[in-house]
């Protein structure tokens, strides 16, 4: 079992590492349970289309709202506090929900309250946690680092917790939402056991919560291979949102291949996702930085434009394969990039505009791929994202080998 742990979390990342990673990899498995069992509790409670969309929105608006605000906080005061407190009001918010559930006096109106107040949590949570991995590791060790919260991720919250909180649903309408209170619970005693110094790592900031995020993007702008990363993330989420925005009817009516093909080709990225978990440390040992980034792009570009033309069920699933492999490769390093060139009083707030942009990439490509899809065919968001993402990387294609390699100042994990 210990040669297992060893190559999972190498020693040399450190005893914090591994709470932090049994922390993630622990609170993924509830958050994968929620993302079946929320919709289901939605339906559960009204069949109004409106209703059954915001509870959908309310999942991002948190992000759009608070994104930035979360960042100023991560940045100001003591980040393993933050994500303990904030942990602990989801666990307080789902557990009030399982409260109504039991009495019976769920609604959907309480239901999305729920939805909106745990997202808020969420975002602090996520936001602050995104920022102790700077602190434990060495920069080196980024990318392995990222590799391993990335494979739990796509394990526990897109392949393992969905199924099982459909089937805990099926059981019974509370518990799924019971096991994710102990889920969060559990991890809040592990990034307890995390070792970080005391305070904020800007000691005690004298400045308003608006001039720390002001101060954030000013520094963004003023960074050129961090803005222009940015700007990438933002450009390509517009045009993955808009494709992925008509998804399920793609499948449906252009592919006929009902709803159990549908849930293939999400199962067949993450799927995707695992394999490249297997390879990623030789990846990175062999393979220059900037010629990785530019690969994945590139591949991204070609999936838009292979699931364009293509009508066949089975390749589109293998499509997604090739997707998820090479999305969790660009994830892990365009992290890890960023990381590794933000100084680590800024890392909570960079990390906030980029989570913002990806966001709001999303929301702008979903509302242009569903006008696009109903003027010229479910075809036509492929096309759309296949032309702006191709354009988007060849303005990019040079800068890509500077990003890849710009580094702060060099410092030790505290």
């Amino acid at each position: 079992m210990s040669r297992i742990v060893d190559v999972v979390a190498p020693p040399r990342l450190g005893r914090s590492f591994r709470w932090l990673l049994a922390s993630s990899w622990v609170s993924n498995i509830g958050d994968g349970i929620a993302l079946a069992a929320g919709p289901l509790l939605v339906a559960s409670q009204t069949r109004n289309a409106v209703l059954v969309a915001l509870a959908a929105v309310l999942q991002r608006l948190p992000w759009l709202l608070f994104g930035l605000w979360a960042g100023a906080v991560a940045d100001r005061l003591d980040r393993r506090r933050v994500v303990i407190v904030a942990d602990l009001l989801r666990a307080i918010v789902v557990a009030l929900l399982c409260v109504t559930i039991v009495t019976g006096h769920v609604s959907i109106g309480l239901v999305l309250v729920t939805m909106f107040v745990y997202g808020v949590a969420e975002v602090f949570a996520d936001t602050t946690t995104g920022t102790l991995l700077p602190m434990l590791v060495a920069k080196p060790d980024l990318g392995i680092g990222n590799a391993r919260l990335q494979a739990g991720f796509l394990t526990a919250n897109q392949l393992v917790g969905p199924p099982l909180g459909a089937f805990l649903f099926a059981v019974g309408m509370v518990w799924p939402f019971v096991v994710q209170v102990v889920c969060v619970g559990f991890g809040v005693v592990l990034v307890a056991r995390i070792a970080t110094p005391r305070g904020g790592v800007r000691g005690v900031p004298d400045t308003h919560v608006r001039r720390d995020i002001a101060d954030g993007l000013r520094w963004i702008r003023g960074h050129a291979p961090v803005r222009t990363l940015a700007l990438v993330i933002f450009a390509f989420n517009i045009t993955w949102g808009a494709a992925w925005s008509v998804l399920v009817l793609y499948s449906l009516d252009r592919l006929h291949m009902g709803e159990v093909g549908f849930g293939l080709l999400t199962t067949a990225a993450a799927a995707g996702g695992l394999v490249s978990t297997a390879c990623y440390g030789w990846l990175e040992r062999r393979v220059p930085l900037a010629t990785v980034m530019r690969g994945c792009l590139l591949l991204e570009v070609l999936t838009h434009l292979a699931l364009a033309v293509t009508t066949v069920g089975w390749l589109a699933i293998a499509i997604m394969v090739v997707f998820g492999a090479y999305a969790f490769v660009w994830g892990t390093v365009s992290q890890a990039v960023r990381q590794r060139a933000v100084p680590q009083e800024f890392q909570g707030r960079v990390g906030s505009v980029y989570v913002v942009g990806l966001f709001l990439g999303l929301v702008v490509g979903q509302g242009l791929g569903g006008v696009i899809a109903e003027q010229w065919g479910l075809a036509a968001p492929f096309w759309f994202a296949f032309v702006g993402s191709g354009i988007t990387l060849a303005l990019v294609w040079r800068q890509l080998g500077h990003i890849a390699h710009v580094e702060a100042e060099p410092d030790e994990p505290g």
